[in-house]
Order: C-alpha cells, then structure tokens, then sequence
C-alpha cells in the first residue's frame, strides 16, 4: 500500500490502461483509516442475530426500543423495553413462527411504519434463519403483491393499518402467504375475508400465544447467509430484490465503527436515535444495527411528519440521520423565522453566521468557531432538535451544498453527508467532521472497502485524466450477494468482483469523492451533442429559489427545457418586492415569474461556463413537489424520468412549440 497526492486515500493498486474492449480504470484507493488492513472480524460475531443477542448479554437493563405513551389521546413521554425485555419478546415471537411451520430459509414480510414490533420481528427472522424481507410502504399495492410473490413471502407481520392494503393483494398473495400478524388489533371480517383464502390471520397478542411452551432450537447460521432481501424501486422496471448477506452488514459495522474512533466520534451507550426513516431502506437498517450493537437506544417517531419536531423534543436524539429532503425542510423553516423576526434578529443572525462560518473556513472546528455566537444566536437551533444532537448524517440522495453549509454553522453539530447504495449495505463514502473543504461531496470511502473509478469514454470521463472521473466501482465483503432470482441483472453490475454502481464521481484534492452525474442519465440533441443530465441538475440545484429541477431533452430538438418545483418563500418574497400579486398557484403560472426563474438558471449556467447547448431555454412552474403520489420520484427521492415525461407530456411539447 502506498501513500498518495490525496489527504485521506491510500492507493492499493495502480490504474490500468484501456485494454480488450474494456476502459481504463483509475488507480484502487482505500481509506487512510485502513492504511492498516480494514478491521479485522470479532469473535463469535457471525451474523446479524450475535450483534443481537451478544449486545443483550452486555447490556440487558439498557433502554433499547422507546415508544411515546399515549395517555388521554395525547403523546407523553418515551416508555421505553430494555434489552432483555425485547430479547424475552424475540424469542416469543419465534417460538410463534415456527409453530405455524415456517423455518430456516423461508421469507418472512415486514409492512409497515418503524416501530418496536417491526424489530422484534426482523430479531425474531435473525435467530432462527428467515430472510426477512421488509413490504415497501411507499410502491402501493402493486408493488408489494409484486414483493410478495417474487419472495416467495409464506408469513407476514404488518402494521394494523396496513392490513386494507394488503388485502389488495390477495388472491394472487395466498398462492405463498400463509399466515399474517397484526401488530395491533384485526377485525373478525378481515380474518373471515382472509380464511377464504386459506389465510389465518393473528392480532399481535393471539400470535404470541401461539408460542406458548414451545421451544424451538435456533439453527447455526453462518456468515455468508442471506438475513434480508431488500426490493429496491428501480427507476424503471420491477424491483429487484437485493440479497444482503450477514457478512455485508458485519463488515459495514466494522467499518463504520472504525471510522467514528478514527474522527473521535465513537457512539456509546448513551446515545440515543430517532427511529423514522423506513427500515424497509438499508440506511435505517445498518444505524439501527450499529445502535444494537453499540447497545445505545433507539426511540420511534408516531409515523406522522407534522408531529415529527414534537417528537423529536420529546426524546431528545443525539444522532439525527435524515435524508435531503428532511434537512431541505428544516433549512426553509430556520430562514423564513430569521426572515420574519426583525431587523435586529436578523442583523445579528447574520453577523454570528459571517464570523463563525468564516473561522471555520480557517480551519476551526465548529465547536470552538464561535463559543458566543453558538451560546447566544444558534442554541435556539439546537434546541429545535432536542438539544443534544452531535451528528446529523445525510444519505440516500444528495443534500444541496447551500443547506449543507447552512446547517454545519447553525446546528452547532457534525453534517455529513453519506453515499452508498442497497447493493454496498449503505454506506460506502461518507464526509468527516470539520473539513469543511468536503462540503458538496461525499467524502472519502469507509475503511472497510476497495474503490476505484472507471472511465466512460462515451461520455468523456476518463478515470485516468489530473481530475479522475468515471464510474464508481466498489470491491469488499459489504457488497451483496446478487439480485434474487435475477442473474441476468446480477451479471451487469458485477464484473470481476467490482460492483458497478451507475455513478459517475470525481476526485477531490483531498481524497473525497464528488457525485457528478448518472451513467445511464445521458441524452443526445438533434445536432448531435451528448447532454449528461445529473451533472446538469446538480448545477441548477445550486440556484437557491428552487426547490427541485428535471431537465429534459430529446434527440428531435436542439435545446433544452425544465420543469422546476420553485422555492415558495422566495417566489413570494420576490414578488412582493417586485409588485407581481396573486398566490403562489397563480405566480408560479405568471410570465414575470418565469422570466426571472429562466433568468437565475441562466445566471448559475454561466458562472459554471455551461455550454450553449446545456442552458435551459424554457421552464415550467409547478407548485406541487415532485411526488411519490403521481408515481414521479422513487421512495429515495430520486426522479423517475419515464414517468416525469409522461406526467408533464402536454406541458413538454407545449413548451417546445411556444419557445421555437
């Protein structure tokens, strides 16, 4: 292993020249944190069911799963189960499982919002060798028959009121499901609906019974067992179900765990996290296991985004992961209160934030930036999210660069941000604490894996070039063990032990890695020219008006349009400053609106030296976010452009007519 030009990177192997048909791939870096070899593995830890079960023999009176009490209709305070008293229910809940004559190997489904029972569920599949296989909340009914059947799904636990749901799944479901457990209550219809099909359905207390003085043997499992299959929504196509091994989650624990003691941040007992991004993604799954492990606590939210603030005040959460789009909302609500609160409020805000966010750019840690200004002005923020929050981890899509700087002065708290997929077990690269030069990217890889990049001549990166870019590959024990019962697909991404991740990233000066753009995101225009639409909307994203952009072209015309989701509170600051009345529904339609919106994306296109070719002549306004209800973005936010272009088809060739 050799040092290199980068901070944070040590090169393992050197790059190779374009050879037989293949492109050239870049030199092999892994962390600085690995200059040692990646973290060796523990003792009697070979599967998800050892991080359970060995974090209960160490802390068994630990607070482990909290839920708010409802006492007189109204949320109270966090009750929390130890981690004996979970233990004791996991064990229940298997005994239950095998008593219907579900075993080793048999897949069991998961539907519906985190909450302690969706654990103990996922801890019971763990002991005794089920492939837990999570029903995705989000891709309606269509999808999770699609989950159900494809999986092979022979038990189902679900969510009270999930239970409408799934009966749109039957009688298809019933050729494999044989027995569904409420996590609350059923009614005696939906049992006799179900009978009819051969089905028998429990409410959480009857299923426990059912268990009841038996005691079933927990079989061997090994590291290379699959524990869950993790249907990811595709942008296009069925889903595929992603087979994730104990082994991959294992090694991420390792070397997220290596990671932390390496930038002082090691989690302990003490801390506390708030449960609310689905566990039906791997970026919930693998916190919660390291929590597990780390034998820390773990509260849930109530399952409902406007109470989300109140119960995050209520617990108190040390760790705060979130996606953008969470952050983006928190972001808008702190400016438009300093915007509202007067001159005085605002002046001071924006001193405090000039000061401190210029000594972090001298190189001080955000903590000994400004002690007074953090005491007097941002303190308000912190308390906003419980007061103790110490890290704020960003994953599953990128987190504009505006909202990441705001938040890394104001939170008074890390921001990083993350990057990784279902197929690497989530976290592959992830920013460090107070380098302030990583913002923007997704830092260096975890010290637990191989990468590389590889060029994509068709698009002009070349992996081999002074800024290296081209496709992120990944190599190491994290990476999944292939797309069930799709071995066509599987063959695509792996090639030679290298996963393929679709991602084009450039290396930073630092050893940090820059998502840049998409493989397959790329377009021709009539006169020829290849556009690279991420790379694009990455750039627009930057205006900060904007909340959202898809761009669009199409090799029958030579110029670009975009459909934006405007900034509601810039759009209406703007206009009353510059005399354009109505609501926000009528100014998004109104032509001084556009104008000035064209005129901001043009402003951005040239800072950037865009080509002529790559600015947008032409954008629609619409008020309503892009949406999982119209089926236009995927449960990780990300666009699905089949189906955008199908939305706004009338707008698109509209557009094309008008701006000729």
């Amino acid at each position: 292993m050799a040092a290199t030009k980068y901070k944070y990177l040590i090169e393992v192997e050197k790059a190779k020249e374009a050879k037989d048909g293949k492109p050239s791939q870049g030199p092999v870096y892994r962390s600085l944190f690995a200059k040692d070899g990646f973290p060796p593995p523990i003792p009697g830890l070979d599967s998800c069911w050892d991080v359970f079960r060995l974090s209960v023999e160490k802390n068994p009176g630990n607070p482990m799963l909290g839920r708010r009490e409802i006492v007189n209709g109204k949320a109270s305070k966090y009750v929390w189960l130890t981690y004996k008293e979970v233990y004791d229910m996991v064990v229940k809940i298997g005994n239950s499982i095998r008593s219907c004559g579900v075993g080793e190997g048999d897949k069991c489904g998961i539907y519906g919002v985190n909450c302690p029972e969706w654990i103990m569920s996922m801890e019971a599949c763990n002991a005794h060798g089920l492939y837990c296989v999570p029903l995705y909340d989000t891709l309606g009914a269509g999808a999770v028959e699609f989950i159900i059947c494809h999986a092979e799904v022979s038990i189902a636990f679900t969510e009270e009121k999930k239970i409408p749901e799934l009966l749109k799944t039957f009688p298809n479901a019933a050729k494999h499901l044989k027995t569904l457990v409420s996590f609350g209550k059923v009614t005696p219809e939906q049992k006799e609906t179900l009978e009819k099909y051969g089905v028998a359905l429990y409410s959480w207390n009857e299923f426990l019974q059912l268990g009841d003085n038996k005691d079933f043997d927990l079989p061997v499992k090994k590291k290379s067992d699959i524990c869950t299959i993790m249907y990811t929504s595709g942008t296009t196509g069925d889903p595929k179900g992603v087979l994730i091994s104990n082994d991959s989650i294992i090694t991420l624990l390792a070397g997220v765990k290596r990671l932390l003691e390496s930038v002082n941040e090691q989690l302990s007992e003490k801390d506390v996290y708030l449960s609310f991004l689905p566990l039906a993604h791997i970026f919930d799954r693998v916190i919660e296991e390291l929590f597990i492990w780390t034998g820390a606590s773990i509260g849930f939210w109530r399952g409902d985004v406007k109470l989300l603030t109140e119960d995050i005040g209520e617990l108190k959460p040390t760790i705060f992961c979130a996606v953008p789009r969470v952050l983006d909302r928190i972001y808008a609500g702190l400016t438009q209160r300093i915007a509202t609160g007067g001159i005085v409020k605002k002046t001071m805000f924006n001193f405090a934030y000039s000061y401190k966010y210029h000594n972090m750019q001298k190189g001080h840690a955000h903590g000994n930036a400004s002690p007074i200004a953090d005491k007097i002005v941002f303190s308000k923020v912190k308390q906003g999210l419980g007061g103790r929050v110490r890290l704020i981890l960003s994953g599953a899509a990128p987190l504009s660069t505006h909202v990441e700087t705001f938040l890394r002065v104001v939170a008074c708290a890390h921001v990083l941000q993350g990057y990784g997929l279902t197929e690497t077990c989530a976290g592959t690269f992830v920013s460090l604490p107070n380098e302030l030069s990583m913002l923007g990217t997704v830092g260096p890889p975890v010290p637990n894996v191989d990468v590389c990049l590889e060029s994509v001549p068709e698009m002009g990166y070349d992996a081999l070039s002074d800024t290296p870019r081209g496709e992120v590959c990944v190599k190491g024990n994290t990476l999944f063990s292939g797309y069930y019962k799709r071995e066509d697909l599987t063959r695509e991404v792996m090639i030679d032990g290298w996963f393929h991740t679709g991602d084009v990233g450039e290396w930073q000066p630092d050893g940090s890695l820059k998502i840049i753009d998409r493989k397959k995101n790329i377009f021709k225009l009539s006169q020829g020219e290849y556009v690279a639409v991420e790379n694009l909307e990455n750039i627009y994203g930057l205006v900060s008006d904007i909340d959202a952009i898809w761009v669009y072209g199409n090799s029958f015309e030579s110029f670009l349009i975009a459909v934006v989701n405007p900034n509601k509170q810039a759009i209406e600051s703007w206009a009353e400053q510059n005399g354009v009345s109505g609501d926000f529904n009528s100014l998004c339609e109104h032509t001084r609106v556009k104008e000035y919106v064209l005129g901001e994306l043009n402003k951005i296109a040239k800072e950037k030296k865009l080509k002529g070719f790559e600015v947008i002549k032409a954008v629609h306004l619409d008020p309503e976010p892009f949406d999982m209800e119209r089926d236009l973005i995927t449960p990780t936010y990300k666009k699905k452009r089949p189906q955008l272009l199908k939305y706004y088809k009338e707008i698109i060739d509209n557009m094309y007519k008008s701006a000729k």
